[in-house]
C-alpha cells in the first residue's frame, strides 16, 4: 500500500532536512548532531540514514525498540523503519541521509540482507573501526563542501563505510555470521522481506528454495534455534507495529494490509505475540 493513501502519515523527505545541512549535495546530506535532541513522536524518512556517533548519551527507539546510546556506535535506518530519540546534553554524532537512487551505489557492501542490520540497527565500534569509519565521514564531509564535489569519490568512501559496518556486525553478532555461511537461511530471509504480506507458510518459502518444508525448519532450528514459522511471524510482528505507530490506519485496515482476511485472528495473533492487543500498543506511541 502507497504511502500516500489515506490512513498514513507523511513520510519525511530528504529535502525537509536541507535547512539545517552542514554539507551536502543532490542525494545527499552530511549533519551533526551536537547536544540535546528531542524527536518526541515516531516518524519515518524515505531515505537511507546512517549515523555515527562519537559519544552519546540517551535513548534511540527504532522500530518500538529502546536503544541505550552509547560512544563509538554506529545507528542504521533504512526507509520504512520508524524512528524517535531522546539525546542528551553530551552528545556529538555525524549523519549521512542518503536517497535511495544515491544509496543504491554502494548498498551491496552492506553485504548481509537488510532485515539482519534492521534487526541489529546499533553497531558497537572496536577503537580501529570508529577511527576508519571517522576519518571516511569526515571526508565525506569535506568533498560535499568541494564546489565541484565529486560523485564517485563520495560513493567509495560511502563502500568503505558500508564495508567496515558490515565486517563489525558480523564480529558482533551471531546471526550475521550464520546467515553467511548459510547461503540457503540468507535466501530465506530476504523471501521472507518480499512476500511475508501475501504468504506466511513455509511451505511456499521451501518450494523457493528447492527444498521441502522439514528441511527448512531444521535448517532454521539447528542453525537460529528458532523454527521458520516464528522468522516469517516476527517480520510480520515488525510491520505491525509499524503501521500502528505510523498510520492512522483502523486495525482492521492494517490486518488487511498485512494480508489478513479476519481482523479478530490478526488481533489474537498480534496479542498472543507481542503480549498486548494492537489496540493498546497503538495507545502507548
Amino acid at each position: 500500500m502507497d504511502s500516500s493513501k489515506e490512513g498514513f502519515l507523511s513520510i519525511k523527505n530528504i529535502e525537509e532536512f536541507r535547512k539545517n545541512q552542514v554539507a551536502g549535495k543532490e542525494g545527499i546530506i552530511f549533519n551533526e548532531l551536537k547536544g540535546e535532541m528531542f524527536i518526541d513522536k515516531p516518524h519515518k524518512h524515505d531515505f537511507f540514514v546512517i549515523i555515527l556517533f562519537l559519544k552519546a548519551k540517551g535513548i534511540h527507539n527504532m522500530d518500538s525498540k529502546d536503544y541505550v546510546l552509547g560512544n563509538r556506535e554506529v545507528h542504521i535506518l533504512f526507509p520504512g523503519q520508524i524512528h524517535k530519540w531522546s539525546l542528551k546534553a553530551d552528545t556529538l554524532g555525524y549523519q549521512l541521509m542518503v536517497e535511495k537512487s544515491f544509496f543504491e551505489h554502494f548498498a551491496p557492501y552492506f553485504r548481509f540482507s537488510f532485515t539482519n542490520y534492521q534487526n541489529h540497527p546499533v553497531i558497537q565500534l572496536s577503537s580501529e573501526a570508529f577511527k576508519l569509519i571517522l576519518y571516511e565521514f569526515n571526508a565525506i564531509k569535506n568533498e560535499l563542501k568541494e564546489e565541484k564535489s565529486l560523485r564517485q569519490l563520495i560513493t567509495a568512501r560511502a563502500t568503505v563505510i558500508a564495508s567496515i559496518v558490515s565486517r563489525e556486525a558480523e564480529n558482533k553478532f551471531t546471526e550475521f555470521k550464520i546467515y553467511q555461511s548459510n547461503p540457503r537461511l540468507a535466501r530465506f530471509n530476504m523471501l521472507i522481506d518480499e512476500f511475508y504480506k501475501e504468504n506466511k507458510y513455509v511451505s511456499f518459502y521451501a518450494n523457493k528454495l528447492n527444498i521441502s518444508a522439514n528441511y527448512l525448519n531444521v535448517l532454521c532450528k539447528t542453525h537460529l534455534k528458532v523454527s521458520a514459522t516464528y522468522l516469517i511471524q516476527i517480520r510480520i510482528i515488525k510491520e505491525a507495529k509499524r503501521l500502528l505507530q505510523s498510520t492512522t490506519l483502523s486495525i482492521s485496515q492494517i490486518s488487511f494490509e498485512l494480508g489478513f482476511t479476519d481482523h479478530a485472528y490478526f488481533s489474537n495473533f498480534f496479542k498472543m505475540k507481542t503480549g498486548v492487543s494492537p489496540k493498546v500498543f497503538r495507545g502507548k506511541r
